[in-house]
């Protein structure tokens, strides 16, 4: 009797290679371009209203199109990318956001734009779904968490990059090259996608076992004898769940977790980080000081990327979560109480750093890991999809906030979110680290004997 190895164990086996990298900067370049056509939205809105192309009730009819559209990628990749696969999934949506771009360039009015814009937001929230998930399908339990934060890091030097190429770019060749830089990227990376595997767990977890075996025997080929041997490992069911799954027992518990992780971050992000310009412009200080001072805490997104790729396989998911999110809080009443701009400033880039690196830890590496593979991309839109309403939402509290008592009520619901996050992850949690995803399945037993024919 011949043992049969499931793909996670065969994929669980493989060191680190060429393979892993370029399955990292495939994956990684679309979700470049993918914050590139989010964050770009800054710059261009503001010369669309300088050309008289737009006002800002246009304007926000912009953003909310951009929203409702990621609030449909996100649970549309959710459904597709468990049926249909990873890699169908993946070139879908890249080439809906990347043709939705190039046709901006030649729209003829600001209403023909913001339709685009809804068709960009489809692609733009399916791609962060589809991205984190699939990663964590090829990488070894070892390397997991830190290679889900190298690839938080790639996203997250898109804000620098759409501010800087929007700052060379808009007032020499207009808003429209903005758009053309992102679709034509995007549509790149769709071509290179092209040869990328589809990911051997989804093939294995709706019976296209011989599909897996023969993408997994291209994998191994590459790195020639002496790989060690596979663990055992239970083979994926193939039935398809359905949605249900995802609020019964017991994998309810994980959804909801996964949830207020996602809405958390989002509070922290559209009630924090989006604001502090404003912020700073209402306490006194001039446009150009506000975007001075709030460039230099922006750099703790990318520091909080980085720190994430450091702590993810040494204080784990669940921990590291904890603390940066107790940090955070203490921050957060730090910010309240700061004396001076200089000071408020060190604070607030710290409180960036925290952030970014709860969006390393949290919605790049664990929350992906909590739902086996024929629901993970379920599980990850549900959770996406509720962070993205919640985005929608809370920048009208916000300015509710703001008008009822100034910065410090907004600052106390940053906090209140951020201890929630706490003890939801603290008390409710499982850690991750150094497991292979077949082992976190729920009722997982690792006692079972291995499937042998």
């Amino acid at each position: 009797m011949v043992p049969t190895y499931s793909a996670g164990a065969r994929l669980d086996r493989l060191p680190i290679s060429g393979f892993h990298r370029r399955i990292l900067w495939l994956i990684g370049a679309g979700m470049f371009f993918d914050s590139f056509d989010i964050y770009l939205a800054g710059g261009i809105l503001g010369a669309l209203v300088k050309d008289g192309w737009s006002d800002l009730r246009l304007n926000a009819a912009f953003i909310s199109a951009t929203f409702i559209g990621m609030v449909i990628g996100s649970f549309s990749a959710g459904i597709l990318g468990d049926r249909f696969g990873r890699r169908f999934t993946y070139q879908a949506n890249l080439m809906i956001f990347g043709l939705a771009s190039l046709a901006a360039v030649f729209a003829p009015d600001m209403w023909s734009l913001i339709v685009l814009r809804f068709f960009m937001g489809v692609g733009l929230g399916a791609e962060i779904v589809i991205g984190y998930a699939t990663i964590g399908e090829f990488i070894p339990p070892a390397q997991r968490g830190r290679w889900a934060a190298y690839l938080s890091i790639i996203t997250n030097t898109a804000l620098f990059a759409a501010t800087l190429v929007g700052y060379l770019v808009i007032p020499t060749f207009g808003w429209r090259a903005m758009f053309a830089i992102a679709g034509t990227g995007a549509l790149a990376v769709w071509y290179a996608r092209k040869s990328m595997p589809e990911s051997p767990r989804w093939l294995e977890s709706v019976g296209r076992t011989d599909d897996a075996d023969r993408v997994l025997g291209r994998i191994e080929a590459t790195y020639g004898a002496g790989l060690p041997t596979p663990r055992h490992e239970p083979v994926a069911t193939h039935a398809d769940p359905g949605l249900k799954v995802l609020f019964g027992r017991p994998v309810i518990r994980r959804t909801l977790l996964a949830t207020v992780i996602n809405v958390m971050i989002n509070v922290s992000i559209y009630g924090f980080v989006a604001w502090v310009p404003t912020f700073l412009v209402k306490q006194g200080l001039s446009v150009g000081s506000s975007l001075g001072y709030t460039t230099f805490m922006s750099l703790g997104g990318p520091v909080g990327a980085c720190l994430g790729a450091l702590i993810a396989e040494r204080l784990g998911r669940r921990n590291g979560l904890t603390v940066t999110s107790l940090v955070a809080a203490l921050l957060g009443v730090a910010y309240t109480l700061a004396p001076s701009i200089e000071i408020a400033t060190a604070v607030g880039f710290g409180l960036f750093t925290c952030i970014y690196l709860m969006v390393a830890l949290g919605i790049a590496a664990y929350i992906p890991e909590l739902f086996p593979t024929e629901y993970r991309l379920r599980g990850t839109g549900v959770a996406s999809t509720a962070g993205r309403i919640a985005g929608i939402f809370i920048p009208q509290g916000v300015v509710w906030l703001y008008a009822s008592g100034g910065i410090v009520p907004v600052l106390i619901m940053l906090v209140g979110a951020l201890l929630l996050q706490a003890a939801c992850v603290g008390l409710f949690g499982i850690e991750t680290r150094n497991r292979s995803l077949e082992e976190l399945r729920p009722g997982h037993d690792p006692a079972l004997a291995p499937v042998e024919r």
